[in-house]
């Protein structure tokens, strides 16, 4: 009879605390994120493939990222693995954080033709190169510096800044996102002076 009594009020307080949350859609979705940035920064060469001009760096911040250098980027031969350089470069980004659909896992990493191109006027937003939209994982969240890292369906990483802690709490390692990115298109790749 006791442990009647027991269950009897353990069941009055959960239909009094759960009372007021019955018909109200509880909405767990994080809303998409979008944004358009210019980049200054230096890092370390940490992989270059020639032929389609992506140059993996890492940053002061163990940040990576792989750009592409535009064709305004001169003397790119010279560039070796090891070498730390200065860099410019152009990056849009808009994030989903919902479940990729059945179509987007078969496919992980989609061109978007013609999406998102900025007209003349709208410089620099024309500088970021070719629109992708991708089915990414975070790999890194680096709280105390306001960094999250993705890895890409081809193994390219991409190191994010963040400005809201509170948004960036929200966020864990292995969670995966669709994120609509423009390739980073370096303007400028230089040789840092030696130390």
């Amino acid at each position: 009879m006791k442990t009647l009594k027991i269950y009897a009020i353990a069941l009055f307080f959960c239909t009094c605390l759960t009372s007021p949350l019955l018909g109200q859609e509880i909405d767990s979705t994080i809303e998409p994120r979008e944004r358009l940035s210019l980049v200054t920064s230096q890092g370390t060469v940490t992989d270059i493939v020639k032929e389609t001009r992506e140059v993996t760096l890492k940053g002061p911040d163990g940040e990576l990222v792989t750009v592409t250098a535009g064709p305004e980027v001169e003397r790119f031969n010279e560039i070796a693995v090891g070498d730390k350089i200065n860099f410019d470069y152009y990056t849009y980004l808009k994030a989903e954080f919902r479940a990729p659909t059945a179509t987007e896992l078969a496919e992980p990493l989609v061109v978007l033709e013609g999406e998102g191109k900025a007209s003349v006027e709208e410089a620099p937003a024309g500088a970021v190169g070719t629109m992708i939209k991708a089915v990414v994982t975070i790999e890194i969240l680096n709280r105390p510096k306001m960094l999250a890292t993705v890895e890409g369906p081809n193994g390219n990483y991409l190191t994010i800044p963040m400005k809201d802690a509170a948004f960036m709490e929200q966020l864990h390692i292995g969670q995966v996102l669709i994120l609509t990115y423009a390739e980073a298109m370096a303007i400028s790749l230089t040789k840092a002076d030696s130390e």
